[in-house]
């Protein structure tokens, strides 16, 4: 066998090595889902359990969700562990539920009950270590995928998402049941909130460094984290599976944050994030998630963050009345309403919610679909110009594409050549040159054809 032929891989340079080692790691990491799906049913749950706590933030990649996990744990131990747990729980109810392989193995039926165990491990005025948590915590996640179901069976009558609706109803539920002077499980006093503005809070009194860290602080306040390092992980681990998704998140955030100086709130909330989380995830829904990534959506994305910070301020007054945290209820208000807009715009396009993905992936599906498209819309184009001339008795022979690739495959295998330094061609019969291989799928009736082009 002649070696020569065969494709040289230590030719290869370096750079496609590391870059396909790269992509092993990066974006939603599909093929280590497939070989998960080989595997034992232990590390299928530690992919499904990383993948829930990532897909709080939209991201459906394993190893974002360990990074963030680490986020947690350097934050509070004792939330990333109810986190887990809450996770966990999840995403077992939802397999005895019977609810779609699928969408457990990407983390759909996860990410709430990671919110509901970090969240509540968070507003529990016990502390810290108070293991009997650990029940309501369990009960309450138990519930995330029927709550799930329930309102998917709902929002999918007009293709939206649920997002974190489930993880707002439930936390509010145990708040508002339990209670600050509850004697097992009391909660934090969250007193009314007016939002006045504080004496000291001007312009002159602005700390520029709190004002850059409160970006990744209000990433963090997703989690409930409000410690710079966890939020800095958590932007790795978004970076690590799409920069799109990194890049609203810094903008959402930062949006909420301007909004919060321009509405005149307490300092304090702004450095510590309360102002940029909902913003954040609004950004990122919008900006490349739900909707193809365009300039004009992207615009889109920083609207929808700023409206969502209004959305912030007016749902926190209006929960602190009745002793209730806002969660992530102005991020699922204001999101949903900009996804049911309506546009004549071709650039503001939503995805089917069956092909959602991150958002470098919704900008190849969005390519190929115009591609296929446009090949259809050509097809058909032939077929009505080919219409009249049939009607009109013209010729019945067709020079497709196919004839034209035989014609030149014959030229390049010096056919054409030989055939023409024998001078005049005399007239051909179809039989005479089948026994070529590159002739084989030729039909009769493009044989005129092939035979005109010869005697040129």
């Amino acid at each position: 066998m002649d070696s020569g032929n065969q494709p040289s891989h230590e030719e290869a340079p370096p750079s496609s090595f590391l870059c396909r080692a790269a992509g092993l790691f990066t974006r939603d990491m599909h093929l280590c889902g497939e070989w998960v799906k080989r595997q034992s049913v232990v590390i299928q749950l530690l992919d499904w359990i990383f993948r829930g706590v990532a897909q709080v933030m939209f991201v459906s990649n394993p190893l974002s969700g360990l990074l963030i996990t680490a986020g947690l744990f350097l934050q509070n131990p004792w939330w990333a562990l109810n986190g887990l747990l809450g996770t966990l729980v999840s995403t077992v109810s939802a397999i005895l539920l019977g609810q779609n392989r699928e969408a457990i193995s990407a983390g759909l039926y996860g990410y709430n009950g990671a919110l509901v165990g970090i969240l509540m491990a968070a507003f529990s005025a016990k502390g810290s270590w108070y293991w009997w948590l650990l029940l309501p915590n369990v009960f309450m996640s138990m519930l995330c995928p029927v709550v799930s179901s329930a309102l998917s069976s709902v929002a999918s009558k007009w293709d939206l998402p649920i997002f974190t609706l489930p993880f707002n109803i439930l936390v509010c539920l145990h708040i508002a049941a339990t209670g600050s002077n509850h004697p097992y499980f009391p909660e934090v006093d969250i007193q009314q909130n007016n939002h006045l503005h504080h004496p000291n809070d001007s312009f002159q009194r602005l700390n520029l460094s709190q004002i850059f860290l409160s970006v990744p602080v209000g990433v963090g306040q997703v989690y409930g984290c409000d410690s710079p390092w966890t939020g800095g992980l958590i932007l790795l681990a978004l970076l690590l599976s799409s920069p799109t998704i990194c890049f609203h998140a810094m903008l959402g955030s930062a949006a909420g944050m301007f909004s919060g100086f321009a509405l005149a709130a307490p300092h304090r909330d702004i450095y510590s994030g309360l102002w940029g989380y909902n913003s954040a995830l609004s950004c990122i829904a919008v900006g490349g998630v739900f909707y193809v990534i365009t300039w004009e959506t992207h615009v889109l994305a920083l609207i929808c963050a700023l409206f969502c910070a209004y959305m912030t301020s007016a749902s926190s007054k209006l929960m602190s009345v009745l002793a209730l945290p806002a969660c992530t209820w102005p991020f699922c208000l204001s999101t949903l309403i900009f996804l049911l807009i309506s546009s004549e715009i071709p650039a503001i396009c939503r995805l089917p919610l069956s092909v959602v993905s991150y958002p470098e992936e919704n900008r190849r599906y969005q390519r190929q679909l115009k591609a296929s498209e446009q090949a259809q819309h050509s097809q058909q184009s032939s077929s009505q110009e080919e219409a009249p001339l049939r009607e009109n008795g013209g010729p019945s022979v067709q020079l497709d594409f196919t004839l034209l690739q035989e014609w030149a495959m014959l030229e390049l295998n010096g056919v054409f050549l030989m055939l023409r330094s024998r001078g005049p061609m005399p007239a051909l019969e179809p039989e005479s040159l089948l026994g070529l291989s590159v002739l084989q799928p030729m039909q009769e009736q493009n044989w005129p054809v092939l035979q005109s082009l010869l005697v040129l």
